[in-house]
């Protein structure tokens, strides 16, 4: 059974009660209010039998084109906050030849759609204030054609993935169980600036990610 938790910032949720005050209240957010931070558990893992984690050497970036690796300095980074915030934790950073008990993968979501909509022409009746009679020609009717229009949506997202490499073994299924799981959206997650707040935000709200070490 797992577990997820969402993180929204005091102010996003003030603005959100007073929705009915305001007829637009998302339109001045800032971009750290608009951040949301997800994280998800296996609520039958044990977090504190583990005690080594080995952390992915690049980042892999997914995006609508496919995957592939990169090592930018936001992905050096990215790689030294979730490693300093693990090891803050008491578990020991390790080499992946060690064996270690914990895999973190990290990547970077690069997701553009598109969408259609459709708008008919209208015709005599529309209705309004501004009548055709206001313009001298009463009796006349509006016309405009219709149209179609295009929308594009990029959202740009970072996830970061803790597999449990100490009980897979031998597993039914030979599969990696993911044991936690962190999602950042939001304005500015790929912003180098925003790091080290993000990551410490997604396991601040991850107490239980402690080791008896």
């Amino acid at each position: 059974m797992k577990r997820v938790t969402m993180f929204m910032s005091l102010a996003v949720v003030a603005t959100v009660l007073l929705a009915s005050c305001r007829k637009q209240p998302l339109d001045n957010l800032t971009e750290e209010e608009s951040r949301i931070y997800i994280t998800n558990h296996d609520e039958t893992a044990d977090f504190k039998t583990y005690a080594t984690f080995s952390i992915v050497d690049s980042v892999a970036v997914i995006s609508n084109a496919g995957a592939k690796k990169e090592l930018t300095s936001y992905d050096q980074q990215l790689i030294a906050a979730v490693k300093a915030q693990l090891e803050a934790r008491g578990y020991t950073a390790v080499g992946k030849e060690a064996k270690p008990d914990l895999a973190v993968n990290l990547s970077r979501i690069d997701n553009t759609s598109y969408s259609a909509a459709w708008t008919p022409g209208y015709w005599s009746g529309w209705p309004g204030y501004w009548d055709t009679g206001y313009w001298g020609f009463p009796g006349y009717g509006y016309y405009w054609p219709s149209y179609y229009t295009v929308f594009q949506n990029r959202e740009r997202s970072v996830s970061i993935d803790m597999l449990d490499l100490k009980n897979s073994a031998g597993k039914e299924g030979n599969q990696l169980t993911a044991v936690w799981n962190a999602m950042l959206r939001g304005s500015g997650v790929w912003s180098s600036n925003n790091i080290s707040s993000m990551v410490k935000a997604v396991f601040d709200q991850s107490a239980y990610l402690q080791t008896l070490n």
